[in-house]
């Protein structure tokens, strides 16, 4: 759990956050995903998330669309209707022979209560060291994590725990990731993955890095890496 002085700095991010002219669905998306990992209901976001659909999608993007979808389903929100736009889009088991497009719609599928057997087998059939980079194996563990604990089946639990050890060794002696975003993204998967215990020097790396505006990243404007670190730290109090 968060100490007092820590939660004020949470406070704060969302302060900021809240200040922010938010636009893009990839910020957007985020943004909401962060307010629901702290129970924060934000109808106004979600509003302006729901705007942008369009015949169940987002800017016709795979990425988009499953940013959306999985942020929104964090408030209970799911359109069936996107999870036939996506699966639609699959060719071959993957969606663009993409690793990233792949991932976020296996993801989102699973945060819609769709299993994807297919999508999951792809990435891991397809795992090569093109590929072993923190945040990418990040972004698998998540989609294979959710789909598992979906399926409530452990098929791919050892390439999860082999890969998330994997991520623990490439930790820099600080306890991050040189990088908020991939930094988060490594923190997540770890969590899915059960590896708390081994965290806490990565959430203090997190809340050492805070700017003094209440905002993360590499500018002090960054909204994106302000919303994940903000969902980061809300998953970390609950686990």
């Amino acid at each position: 759990m968060l100490n007092n002085l820590e939660l004020d700095t949470v406070k704060k991010g969302f302060e900021w956050l809240s200040a922010q002219q938010i636009e893009s669905v990839k910020e957007l998306s985020s943004t909401l995903s962060a307010h629901a990992h702290w129970a924060l209901p934000n109808p106004y976001i979600i509003r302006l998330i729901l705007k942008q659909e369009n015949d169940g999608s987002w800017n016709f993007s795979i990425r988009d669309t499953a940013r959306a979808c999985s942020a929104l389903s964090t408030e209970g929100i799911v359109f069936m209707a996107s999870a036939r736009w996506l699966l639609a889009r699959k060719k071959e088991n993957s969606w663009n022979e993409d690793v990233y497009d792949t991932a976020y719609a296996v993801a989102a599928l699973a945060d819609m209560g769709t299993q994807n057997k297919n999508g999951c087998n792809w990435l891991y059939e397809h795992y090569c060291s093109i590929w072993e980079q923190v945040g990418t194996t990040s972004l698998i563990i998540i989609a294979l994590k959710k789909q598992d604990n979906l399926s409530k089946t452990r098929i791919y639990e050892t390439f999860i725990q082999e890969k998330a050890k994997w991520i623990l060794s490439k930790r820099g002696l600080d306890g991050g990731w040189e990088h908020i975003s991939t930094s988060n993204l490594a923190i997540q998967a770890l969590l899915l993955a059960g590896f708390k215990e081994e965290l806490e020097s990565s959430v203090h790396w997190l809340l050492n890095n805070v700017h003094e505006t209440g905002a993360w990243g590499n500018k002090n404007d960054d909204i994106n890496a302000t919303a994940l670190t903000l969902s980061t730290l809300g998953l970390y109090n609950k686990a």
